[in-house]
């Protein structure tokens, strides 16, 4: 890698963490190579058809880069065996190009808490999922401090927004809100948890590539007040125009559905996360790197509407 390099690479860029990297760096002017199995050519970015998975696809994505965004992801119920494999591939084409790597991260390796989240807490994770990113997290961060690979890890819960179809509030939330459907939230309506805005994510992790006081540490990605789940729904629908369906999906339920779903059945596992408050604390983010204003819910979720509504228009328009 030339020492002047400015390319950031985005690998899983087809997908709704990854393409809203690729939105911010571009709104920001850098020069940018979206990496993922199925693109689109893109005339503002370059596109890249690679499987990161591989060796050599993961060096053909990051040839050249001075920043990789890991953003690639396996079938949820797949973490287990495939994503350590993955995330080593990617990690040890990013060091070969002396690159830095930032890996969108998330809240699993701590486990169940009783207290708002924050960098400092052990790794208390006895599911499969917890269990492989807080291994994932070890491995990345002991080769930053063994000085092989730049390493920055930004954490975020339960993610929504344009583009976010494959998450806990997608199609069975904001789809369903949009064609005035029962909008079922998984778990305990009750209890508060973080929702982080796919935009705010993407700025946040943003800000770890190009900082490098972000170098070495785990970070939790500024996010909009945690809300319960049915005052979500409510600002959701209120937002929709449309009056408030609404319903949860508990336990049992889930475990029937989990018969039939393999992804389903594997939010089992982490049910902890749905049945008490699940709240992340990114207090030491906005010390370290200064204020950050998460985009309050009901502008998120106006925009995220808007995106569901244009997604079924398209759907429904004639070939």
């Amino acid at each position: 890698m030339s020492a002047a390099s400015d390319l950031h690479v985005v690998l899983g860029a087809g997908g709704a963490r990854g393409g809203a990297v690729v939105r911010e760096l571009t709104a920001r002017g850098r020069r940018v190579r979206a990496v993922g199995r199925t693109l689109a050519a893109r005339p503002d970015v370059e596109t890249l058809r690679a499987d990161a998975a591989t060796p050599a696809g993961a060096e053909e994505a990051c040839a050249g880069a001075a920043v990789v965004y890991h953003c690639a992801s396996p079938a949820y119920h797949r973490w287990a065996w495939k994503f350590p494999p993955l995330t080593a591939t990617i990690a040890d084409a990013t060091a070969a190009q002396g690159a830095k790597l930032v890996f969108a991260d998330n809240l699993y390796m701590y486990g169940p808490v009783d207290a708002p989240m924050t960098e400092d807490l052990p790794y208390a994770a006895r599911d499969s999922q917890g269990v492989v990113r807080a291994r994932m997290a070890e491995a990345l961060l002991s080769r930053h401090h063994a000085g092989d690979l730049r390493v920055a890890l930004g954490r975020a819960s339960d993610y929504y927004g344009p583009g976010g179809v494959n998450t806990i509030v997608g199609d069975t939330v904001f789809g369903a809100a949009a064609a005035g459907k029962v909008a079922r939230w998984v778990g305990r309506l009750d209890q508060p948890h973080t929702l982080s805005y796919l935009p705010d994510m993407a700025r946040a992790l943003v800000v770890l590539g190009e900082d490098a006081r972000g170098d070495g540490r785990a970070w939790h990605l500024p996010a909009a007040e945690a809300l319960t789940g049915a005052r979500f729904l409510d600002l959701v629908f209120a937002q929709a125009g449309r009056p408030a369906r609404t319903a949860s999906v508990g336990r049992p339920m889930q475990r029937v559905l989990g018969l039939v779903n393999p992804t389903v059945r594997a939010l089992g596992e982490t049910w902890y996360q749905r049945d008490r408050p699940f709240v992340s604390d990114s207090g030491r983010f906005t010390e370290t790197f200064g204020p950050f204003d998460p985009t309050p819910h009901p502008e998120a979720i106006a925009a995220t509407l808007d995106w569901y509504r244009a997604r079924a228009a398209e759907g429904s328009s004639p070939a």
